[in-house]
């Protein structure tokens, strides 16, 4: 059955936006949900103007695009639900708010079989058991997933959220009026392209060449990124766009589409996470380790990406 999303009481501190009082959609989750490394996760790669989620408040907040009107979302949790509280939005765009919530945050994952198949590899075991409940980051836009990919390729975190900000100031949609550090909607497909990303960003050609790529296949076929039948089916669906790689279509895969065996082999922070005394294994051999994951090989990733940036790191 599916959980419901009714109205709440509002939780966490309120946003200013607009005239409107907001609204609160309660947003049941399947416990144990792992809520502080879920928002962790989002607030070290929160873009500014777009997305906020400071040190010391437990919220996470963005701006979005319903049908062609502006608004923000801010989500708390609290007692095995996301409170959810719109802002400058019609009450009629709660189920669409709603079902993009559940995705971004995962709500319907099943914590019980995806502890049961991990925990069959002594290392996984032993993440999941120090976070029972962790989530994988969905998407509230496919097409901001996407576009960030492209960004996050062979870059730090950090330097791609640089690069996705200066994209949002350069393109994007500016707010009626500013929700605190929140001022602009991402750019939308058709804002991108024909957009020379590339030199407003000071970056790669060849990458902005992918994101306006992107944009033109998303425009022509507005079922990009419907479900797809299988992960093979979906990695030949991004594969075909000029630009993007096996990494990034398994990526979009698994944050886009939510398809739990999605694995972006030969990623350095999952090579890391797994390194031993004797080295780092090799893509070939997660590979061939991850087997014994399926099918939530997405999951596993996230745990050793949740591992990997406790790491000690040299100066």
């Amino acid at each position: 059955m599916e959980p419901d999303a009714t109205p709440g009481a509002a939780a966490g501190p309120p946003l200013s936006f607009g005239r409107e009082p907001g609204v609160t959609l309660r947003l049941p989750c399947r416990p144990p949900y792992d809520w502080a490394s879920l928002r962790a996760f989002l607030a070290k790669r929160a873009i500014f103007g777009v997305e906020s989620a400071e040190s010391g408040d437990q919220t996470y907040a963005r701006t979005v695009c319903i049908g062609g009107r502006l608004g923000v979302v801010a989500v708390a949790f609290a007692d095995d639900a996301l409170h959810a509280t719109l802002h400058g939005l019609d009450s009629s765009a709660a189920p669409e708010i709603a079902r993009r919530l559940r995705r971004l945050f995962d709500c319907d994952a099943d914590p019980a079989a995806i502890t049961a198949c991990l925990s069959r590899d002594p290392v996984l075991a032993g993440l999941v058991a120090a976070r029972p409940g962790l989530r994988l980051p969905g998407a509230w836009d496919p097409f901001e997933t996407g576009c960030r990919a492209i960004l996050g390729q062979q870059i730090s975190v950090s330097a791609a959220i640089r690069l996705a900000a200066k994209l949002v100031a350069a393109f994007g949609t500016k707010l009626p009026e500013p929700a605190g550090t929140l001022t602009h909607v991402f750019p939308m497909p058709a804002q991108l392209v024909e957009a020379d990303v590339a030199l407003a960003l000071n970056m790669p050609r060849a990458r902005g060449a992918a994101i306006r790529a992107l944009a033109a296949a998303v425009l022509a076929d507005p079922d990009l990124f419907a479900p797809a039948g299988t992960l093979e089916d979906a990695v030949l669906r991004f594969t075909a766009i000029r630009g993007i790689g096996p990494w990034t279509a398994q990526y979009v895969a698994m944050r886009a589409l939510k398809l739990p065996d999605a694995l972006p082999v030969g990623d350095v922070g999952l090579l890391r996470a797994l390194e031993t005394a004797t080295g780092r294994p090799s893509p070939a051999a997660l590979l061939a380790r991850a087997e014994a994951w399926r099918p939530f090989r997405a999951y596993a990733a996230q745990h050793l990406w949740a591992a990997d940036e406790v790491l000690p790191r040299e100066e």
